[in-house]
């Protein structure tokens, strides 16, 4: 069932991506690195992975899963670093800078306050989300959420069988960012160490920007990853926490309370379900 991750991931690692080290064995001076020469620029068509259509009628089983992705993981850790950039490329910048920074700049429009596109809100209001001005005695302080404050990642997903192509497959739909609430920093005697969803992004419509956001490939150092590629090849771990249901979709947590042991065994079986589904499609 993994097999199209496998195979986007594989074409990723063969690719001969360009990150900011581009041009550093030719360059003249120290502002030549990272740019592309006209022969580059020409034969750059580097964008992401455009996803094949997919037919209403083709689709025999479907369900949307919501996952958490904690960045404490260590496999997780390459959407969270870098958190400072001041010594650092512009080209690499954790997953939660190259989100905002997509929606500051316009390049990323589809941003939502809930996981079902239901109210778009605006730059302004996500800003609002992410920044608090206090005022005591006088005296303004300006609260931001930074990268370091970023826990983790719900992710909207839909897994479903494809009669077409004989498997399953799994298709992302939405990201947010889990973050701590900005009205409670520096607060004195306030320890909420709870994380809340910021704003909710409509995937597709931020690949390009994902795309041109480059990971740090450990393996190989000229080979860079893009966030579009790992999140596509679910190179992470995570956990399901709510399953779309007759209950109104109800989270893990609403109807296994109070044990965390539970609602992990609750997310295995809700995966296993998954799994067994392509398993079933071929039994006649």
């Amino acid at each position: 069932m993994y097999k199209n991750c496998f195979i986007v991931f594989f074409a990723l690692l063969t690719s001969g991506l360009v990150n900011a080290q581009a041009n550093i064995l030719n360059a003249k001076s120290a502002e030549d690195i990272g740019k592309k020469n006209e022969q580059q620029l020409l034969a750059d068509n580097d964008g992401p992975i455009p996803y094949g259509y997919v037919d209403d009628r083709d689709v025999m089983w479907s369900k949307v899963v919501w996952e958490f992705v904690d960045l404490n993981q260590k496999i997780n850790l390459p959407y969270y670093f870098p958190i400072d950039t001041t010594n650092i490329s512009a080209d690499r910048r954790s997953l939660f800078d190259t989100l905002v920074k997509g929606i500051r700049q316009g390049k990323i429009e589809d941003a939502y306050s809930d996981s079902f596109f239901t109210t778009k809100i605006t730059p302004e209001e996500i800003e609002s989300r992410l920044v608090n001005v206090r005022t005591e005695n006088g005296y303004s302080d300006t609260y931001r959420l930074q990268a370091e404050d970023i826990g983790g990642y719900m992710l909207k997903g839909m897994w479903y069988f494809d009669k077409r192509q004989g498997e399953l497959k799994y298709r992302l739909l939405a990201i947010a960012p889990m973050g701590k609430d900005v009205q409670t920093l520096g607060v004195q005697g306030v320890e909420d160490e709870n994380l809340y969803e910021l704003f909710w992004v409509f995937f597709p419509s931020a690949r390009a920007t994902l795309h041109e956001s480059k990971v740090f490939n450990a393996m190989n150092a000229s080979h860079p990853i893009s966030y579009d590629h790992l999140l596509n090849a679910r190179r992470f771990s995570s956990v399901i926490v709510r399953e779309e249901n007759i209950y109104g979709n109800r989270a893990i947590e609403d109807y296994v309370r109070g044990n965390s042991l539970f609602q992990l065994l609750e997310a295995d079986k809700i995966k296993e379900d998954i799994r067994n589904r392509e398993i079933d499609m071929w039994n006649y």
